[in-house]
C-alpha cells in the first residue's frame, strides 16, 4: 500500500497499510469501525431472531430515524427556521443516492472523506485526479465535503451504522464466503493506477478509496470497453442496492472500499 494513499491512523481493527494491501484481499478478516457495534448492540439483538430480509431493513430504518431523530429534526437540536430544507433532509440515504446519481458530487466528497476517516485509505479522484493532499483539486475535495456535513445531524454516525449494518446483512446472508466476484467497467485502463502488470490479464491496481461495482459482467459493459474483474472481501463492501428497500435505484451497485486490488482487466 503506498505511503501516499493512506493515513497513519484510522478508526476501525486495521491499520490503513494492512486493510489496503494486497494480503488483505487475499486473507480478510471482518473490519469494525470503533464502537459503533457495541454502541448499538440493542439493534443487533432486535435483528438476531428475524429471519426475513426485508423485515430486518425495515427494522433498521426505523431504527436509524428513532436514533438520529430524522423524523424530528428539532429534537435532535436544529433550530426551527435555521437551516435550509436541503441540509435538514441530508442524512445517510440521501448520502447514498447521490452517490449513484454522481459519485463526483458533494454527496460523494462526503462519503470518501468518511472512508478517509474510518478506515485511512485516501481519496485518489474526484471530480479528476488528486494529486497529494497540499494540491489545489485536494482541497477542493475537502470543501465539498465539508459543505456536504455543514448542518447536518451526526451524518458520519449515520454511515458509520449503515456500514456496520451492511457488514451484518452480508454475513447473514453469506455466512461461508468470504469475497464476492464482481465486476466494474471503465473507458480507458488509465483511469486506475496501475502498480504492476502481471501474465494472462492481471494486473495490481490501487483503486479509489470509494468504488462502484456490480455483480454481473453485462451491466459492466454498459460503463466502459474496459472489464476489471476482482476478488472483493466482503468486510469491503460499504453498500449496494438491494441492502434497503429503494436505497438505490438502477444497475446491480455495490459501492465497494478501495486500496490495492490484484484484478484481471479484460478489453471488449
Amino acid at each position: 500500500m503506498p505511503r501516499a494513499a493512506r493515513l497513519p491512523i484510522n478508526r476501525c481493527n486495521l491499520p490503513a497499510v494492512i486493510l489496503g494491501g494486497l494480503t488483505y484481499q487475499a486473507h480478510p478478516v471482518p473490519l469494525e469501525i470503533d464502537g459503533v457495534r457495541a454502541f448499538h448492540h440493542e439493534l443487533f439483538r432486535f435483528l438476531a431472531p428475524i429471519a426475513e430480509h426485508r423485515e430486518r431493513a425495515a427494522l433498521f430504518v426505523d431504527y436509524m430515524a428513532a436514533h438520529f431523530c430524522l423524523d424530528d429534526l428539532e429534537q435532535a437540536g436544529l433550530a426551527p427556521g435555521r437551516v435550509r430544507k436541503s441540509r435538514r433532509n441530508a442524512n445517510y440515504l440521501r448520502m447514498v443516492r447521490g452517490w449513484s446519481f454522481d459519485s463526483d458530487g458533494r454527496e460523494g466528497a462526503v462519503l470518501k472523506h468518511w472512508v478517509e476517516t474510518r478506515f485511512g485509505l485516501l481519496a485518489r479522484h474526484h471530480a479528476g485526479p488528486l494529486d497529494g493532499r497540499d494540491s489545489d483539486a485536494y482541497q477542493q475535495y475537502l470543501a465539498a465535503g465539508s459543505h456536504g456535513l455543514y448542518a447536518t445531524n451526526a451524518l458520519e454516525a449515520q454511515l458509520d451504522l449503515l456500514y456496520t449494518y451492511c457488514q451484518y446483512e452480508l454475513t447473514r446472508q453469506h455466512p461461508r464466503q468470504t469475497h464476492l466476484t464482481l465486476f466494474r467497467g471503465s473507458n480507458r485502463i488509465d483511469e486506475h493506477e496501475v502498480l504492476a502488470r502481471g501474465s494472462d490479464g492481471w494486473y495490481r491496481v490501487l483503486l479509489n478509496n470509494l468504488n462502484s461495482f456490480t455483480r454481473e459482467r453485462e451491466r459492466a459493459d454498459e460503463f466502459g470497453d474496459y472489464i476489471l474483474t476482482a476478488q472483493v472481501p466482503l468486510a469491503k463492501i460499504c453498500f449496494y442496492n438491494d441492502l434497503l428497500p429503494g436505497m438505490l435505484k438502477g444497475e446491480d451497485e455495490l459501492v465497494v472500499i478501495g486500496g490495492v486490488y490484484a484484478v484481471r482487466i479484460e478489453t471488449l
